[in-house]
């Protein structure tokens, strides 16, 4: 590393590094200090069940910037889970009250009601990005935090890596959240949230790589998989549609594109409804699908966007509304609402507050 000229002597035992220089390396590599005096690197795993592939190479090791997405969700958590019993918030009753042997299709209609999730609605939409937009607003109505980031808080530099992990629920009867890995593309993250809704349901906290393929060897995965399609592309709705496309002699990838754009999910999830319809053999899903897969890896993800509406979507709303009341009805201190939101100076708080229109414009803070 440029920063650190002597690294490879002092990881050769040649020359040691002052504790200042050992300081700034544990800053540079999110690595607590103390872990550089122990006599073998302690082998950290998620503080969540992790229901990600066995053959996902970040499984063994998860990275820093995993963890501390995990950690910083839970103190979210906690704090909200606290906000909601002294503002005497409800339970949620959906929390918990699916099982693993219920019907896939019972229980996607049953998410589609309570969040009012509408596919005919879905396709009205211009593009994913609306679609996505709606989707978690529906999610964020029903009492569910939904965050969405493609990186560690609001640190640009420590980017999260969608092969390691696309998202994880923490089920909690009064504050359940789900986290999304915003660096994966617009449809994926409509999979992953419908992934980790089911999860929701279930009432199972659980950290997933959402493999839409199914070939996951854990049943819940499996199960949630399968209500997360069911969710986003009903197998009547796109028979439905598939017939129609059939009758006007549609080729198969252009019915794919077309049925994908229809229902405002990804390719990936139309391949496997049309494996799951029987229009598709074994061979031919898992060629297509490959095929998929390397030209998503080859699309390249475009970052920025407005500062306030990134930081509502990376803390989530329902979250950052309640953090900035509580400011402003003095139950919670400006230091401690920057903590949690990732925001340095108070005065960008007071901005974001009027944004949310949490204080009006004008008014005097």
């Amino acid at each position: 590393m440029r920063r650190f000229p002597k690294l490879e002597q002092w990881l050769s035992g040649e020359a040691a590094p002052t504790l200042k220089q050992l300081e700034a390396f544990a800053r540079a590599t999110y690595t607590p200090i103390g872990f550089f005096f122990l006599a073998a690197p302690p082998e950290e795993q998620p503080p969540i069940p992790d229901f990600r592939a066995p053959d996902n190479p970040f499984r063994q090791r998860p990275s820093a910037n995993l963890l501390d997405t995990i950690y910083l969700c839970q103190q979210r958590q906690e704090w909200y889970r606290e906000f909601a019993l002294v503002t005497a918030e409800p339970e949620r009753s959906f929390v918990g009250s699916a099982r693993l042997d219920d019907k896939v299709v019972d229980v996607a209609a049953r998410i589609r009601e309570t969040l009012h999730f509408s596919v005919a609605e879905r396709r009205q939409l211009s593009s994913w990005t609306e679609a996505l937009r709606l989707f978690i607003e529906q999610a964020d109505a029903a009492g569910i935090l939904v965050m969405i980031n493609g990186v560690v808080g609001n640190n640009a530099h420590r980017k999260l890596n969608p092969a390691e992990f696309r998202g994880f629920a923490l089920a909690d009867p009064v504050a359940p959240l789900i986290f999304i890995n915003g660096a994966d593309t617009k449809a994926g993250q409509m999979f992953t949230l419908a992934h980790e809704l089911a999860h929701i349901w279930l009432g199972e906290t659980a950290l997933s790589d959402a493999d839409i393929t199914g070939e996951t060897t854990y049943r819940v995965e499996q199960w949630c998989n399968a209500v997360a399609a069911e969710l986003l592309a009903p197998l009547d709705a796109l028979r439905q549609s598939l017939r129609r496309l059939e009758f006007e002699r549609v080729p198969l990838r252009e019915a794919v594109d077309r049925l994908a754009r229809d229902f405002k999910v990804s390719r990936l999830v139309i391949l496997r409804r049309l494996y799951d319809a029987g229009a598709m053999s074994d061979l031919q899903f898992h060629a297509e699908y490959e095929q998929e897969l390397r030209r998503l890896s080859e699309l390249t993800q475009r970052s920025g966007g407005h500062f306030y509406a990134t930081t509502t979507a990376r803390a989530g709303k329902r979250f950052t509304r309640a953090v900035l009341t509580a400011v402003w009805e003095g139950r919670a201190s400006f230091t401690e609402a920057c903590r949690l939101l990732g925001i340095k100076q108070h005065t960008t708080l007071e901005r974001l507050s009027r944004e949310l229109e949490i204080i009006p414009n004008g008014l005097p803070a």
